[in-house]
């Protein structure tokens, strides 16, 4: 296994402006055009991350039946705990538990004038004995929200196009968060080595908030897996589907997996997912001549319906991965 440590790109550069700017844009397009995965520091997310792994560890430490109080399939939005096994990616369940939350959202009314992705928008649940989650998660997912965009507008610029590019597919864009927790291995009882099977993000971008157990792992074409092992002040981000398809393949959208920890450890994680407001198109960049030789051309098809009804293209996305959820809701 390689222990390539992937590039690291400063935000205080890109604040900068001038030439820290310019070099900052370049080596984001390079580092997305042929990775897809880089670490990013000077965010200013630390002051949130130690307050929210500490909770994550004391909710996951709850007692089963102060988790299940928030079990997803209570969720029509599919919010909430997940228990080991209780999520499927590509076709195989993964060894690991998580809370899911998204925008705190009063729910819309499930009618035939909504569209069925309506359901998607409503509450988060909370836990009961720890009342304190609520107020740390939604502020962390604030400010990762605020660092996507941020990312985004540079993403724009550095594809020759207007900081404002993405326009009104971020003004309210779709955000999901997870609080992962990956057991080490028991005997038999793991998903043979899968704490989460190999996948490709659909939208925008995500960052990823490790802890001190390496298990994150990127497919570089060149060498295989590649760890991503934690890195001191700086979180991880990856291109998604969306974005790879806005810039005509030119930036990818690159298989990544974690591995279930040895045993006798455990891996906690953050990981926070950016996509296109649910109802809106997503928009197809103009490429320099020079981009375009570089383009690869998306792998998802551009003309699929689904990449234009972004609402649709999720809800089925969580249905796939959580079919008891969707039963119950059906």
């Amino acid at each position: 296994m390689s222990k390539t440590v992937l590039p690291v790109l400063d935000l205080q550069e890109l604040r900068a402006g001038g030439k820290s700017k310019a070099d900052f844009l370049r080596t984001l397009a390079e580092t997305a055009r042929t990775v897809g995965f880089f670490y990013v520091k000077g965010h200013q997310l630390e002051c949130l991350q130690q307050q929210v792994f500490e909770l994550s560890k004391q909710f996951f430490s709850l007692p089963l039946e102060s988790k299940l109080e928030t079990q997803m399939v209570n969720s029509p939005h599919f919010r909430g705990y997940t228990r080991i096994k209780g999520e499927i990616t590509a076709g195989n369940v993964d060894f690991r538990e998580q809370f899911d939350v998204m925008r705190e959202e009063q729910p819309v009314e499930l009618s035939a004038s909504n569209p069925s992705w309506a359901r998607l928008i409503g509450p988060n649940q909370w836990p009961t004995a720890l009342p304190e989650l609520r107020h740390a998660v939604l502020n962390y997912q604030n400010e990762q929200t605020d660092v996507s965009k941020e990312l985004l507008m540079a993403f724009a610029e550095a594809l020759g196009q207007p900081e404002d590019a993405f326009g009104t597919s971020i003004d309210k864009p779709y955000t999901h968060m997870k609080l992962i927790r990956y057991p080490g291995e028991e005997g038999d009882d793991k998903a043979g080595g899968q704490g989460v099977g190999a996948h490709k993000d659909p939208g925008y971008l995500t960052i990823v908030t490790q802890d001190q157990q390496s298990g994150l792992q990127v497919l570089k074409d060149d060498e295989g897996w590649v760890d991503v092992p934690p890195l001191d002040g700086a979180v991880v981000v990856n291109i998604g589907e969306l974005l790879e398809m806005a810039s005509d393949g030119y930036l990818r959208a690159t298989l990544h997996r974690v591995q279930t920890p040895p045993a006798g450890s455990e891996r906690y994680s953050v990981a926070f997912f950016l996509a296109s407001q649910l109802d809106s198109t997503v928009p197809l960049f103009e490429l320099s001549d020079e981009q375009k030789k570089l383009a690869l051309g998306p792998e998802s098809d551009p003309n699929n319906p689904m990449f234009y009804q972004v609402g649709e293209n999720v809800l089925k996305g969580r249905m796939r991965s959580h079919p008891d959820v969707a039963e119950a809701w059906a």
